[in-house]
């Protein structure tokens, strides 16, 4: 593995327009995620870009740890979007990331609502979007993507059972840097078209394994079960409840029912 996943990733050609514009590579840190909002405050520019080799706080969804040793891809992206581009950061980060392994690996990804990416019913993904807002505008965005690309879950319980890794998944040794270069390519394609009014909302919606499934969706200590029936234009899952009812949830966690 390269010392400097950045720089390896630039030597075998990175062509973006806006993601990966500027590119900072720590060998450790606490949180990509506390490192981008930081350079967000300070005036850094759209599409700048932070990578880890690992992280000692990263963080998932709700403020979980993610857990990060080194091997696989921890990165944020600093996004200075319109207000009616902001909600789908999330769903652009899912297809991106699920078109980069299918371009690297030939494997095919599925999206578990809202945003993790599933390979063989195991989380080989996971995103987060946390953004800061003044006066009803947009001040920044910060995207964060963490891939399994060499991750062994078998060494820490809060991945073993539940997690997968692309390496894994295809029984072979990946070049990181290739992946990487892809993601930052697929995000850049992709967050131009949203730029210009074209939302990732049908690519990710045909990649979502949830609908048409009995779950139950948990969010702020309350369980809802029923149908994933579908989602809204703004990606929200509309689930119908057992008496009936449909109703949309903006967030919350997933699991099957049979589960």
């Amino acid at each position: 593995m390269p010392s400097d996943l950045v720089s390896a990733t630039i030597r075998r050609g990175l062509f973006t327009r806006t993601v990966g514009r500027r590119l900072v590579f720590f060998q450790e840190i606490p949180s990509t995620m506390n490192e981008a909002a930081r350079l967000a405050r300070e005036g850094a520019a759209d599409g700048t870009v932070v990578v880890a080799e690992t992280q000692t706080a990263g963080r998932g969804r709700f403020g979980r740890n993610w857990v990060s040793p080194g091997g696989n891809i921890y990165m944020s992206v600093i996004f200075r979007p319109t207000l009616d581009a902001l909600p789908f950061l999330s769903l652009l980060a899912g297809v991106a990331t699920a078109q980069t392994i299918r371009k690297t690996t030939g494997l095919s990804p599925k999206i578990k609502w809202p945003n993790d990416v599933i390979l063989h019913g195991k989380k080989v993904s996971g995103i987060l979007v946390e953004s800061v807002m003044e006066g009803g505008a947009v001040c920044y965005a910060v995207l964060g993507i963490g891939l399994n690309v060499a991750l062994d879950p078998s060494q820490s319980e809060e991945t073993s059972g539940i997690a997968t890794s692309l390496e894994a998944a295809t029984g072979k040794p990946l070049a990181r840097e290739e992946v990487l270069r892809q993601l930052l390519q697929d995000l850049d394609s992709l967050y131009l078209r949203l730029c210009q009014g074209q939302t990732p909302l049908e690519p990710w919606r045909a990649m979502l394994e949830t609908l048409g499934q009995r779950v139950q969706v948990t969010w702020r200590n309350e369980t809802y079960s029923g149908l994933a029936e579908s989602i809204d234009p703004l990606g929200n899952l509309q689930l119908r409840l057992e008496d009936g009812q449909l109703i949309t949830m903006t967030a919350g966690d997933v699991t099957l029912r049979s589960s």
